[in-house]
């Protein structure tokens, strides 16, 4: 799945993953996470998600990831926000910044522990520190399978940039899961199995919550599904040696 794809999906407007409505296992579960107020949240592939504002609403800054430029303006100019907007070359990313939200515009891949520190400096481009945690409603599963193991790894990686984790490093992660063979993705199934198998290694894995999402979302059985399960998950970053930060 190239960039391409997306890029186009956004020009013709086929953005069907985005909810005008914030996301209720968000604001149910996030709260019991043991994240601070101040702490800085990544939202990889976060196209225009009103999520976002919640986050910052929290105290949060907020580090939004997003390959299309469209997806990024539409952002701002929705919520009547005017950002300031850098171009970070070298570095193959847009910023955009308003207050508490920087979004930068780019591949997620390309994202380093240094640039997402110097992005999320008031001024672009000094130190505002490491990502804390992580919010994934809609990347895992909008990347094919071959991409996952190499998204998993590259998360650890940018929150293992935290160094002694004095702050706790805890994600909150949703999964849809159905039957592949009835439906061609993205959205694509995840099932507990595979989170599992991508994550165990550099995250201890609780599930929060499972429903039957079918019902909500009729869209996906006029495409086929009789099945659609979501699955709600807290991420809790294990450290070098495999074990959890004491942080509690």
């Amino acid at each position: 799945m190239t960039p391409e794809f997306w890029h186009q999906r956004w020009q013709r407007g086929e953005i069907g993953w985005h909810s005008e409505e914030l996301n209720r296992h968000l604001t149910e579960h996030w709260p019991g996470l043991n994240i601070g107020a101040e702490a800085r949240v990544l939202v990889p592939l976060c196209g225009k998600t009103l999520d976002m504002l919640w986050l910052a609403g929290q105290g949060h800054r907020v580090l939004g990831v997003e390959l299309s430029p469209i997806a990024a303006e539409a952002f701002f100019r929705d919520n009547g926000l005017t950002p300031q907007v850098t171009d970070l070359s070298p570095a193959p990313f847009l910023r955009f910044a308003v207050d508490e939200l920087v979004l930068l515009v780019g591949d997620f891949f390309d994202l380093t522990p240094q640039l997402a520190r110097a992005s999320l400096d008031s001024g672009g481009g000094g130190d505002g520190g490491p990502i804390h945690a992580v919010y994934d409603r809609a990347a895992l599963i909008a990347l094919p399978p071959q991409s996952r193991p190499a998204y998993a790894a590259h998360l650890s990686k940018l929150l293992r940039a935290a160094g002694s984790h004095q702050e706790p490093a805890e994600s909150l992660l949703v999964s849809l899961d159905y039957d592949q063979s009835q439906m061609q993705g993205p959205p694509f199934a995840v099932g507990d199995a595979e989170v599992r198998a991508l994550f165990a290694e550099a995250f201890a894995i609780e599930p929060l919550a499972s429903f039957d999402a079918l019902a909500e979302n009729p869209r996906f059985r006029e495409r086929g599904l009789d099945r659609l399960t979501e699955r709600v998950y807290r991420l809790e970053l294990r450290d070098t040696a495999g074990t959890l930060a004491d942080h509690r």
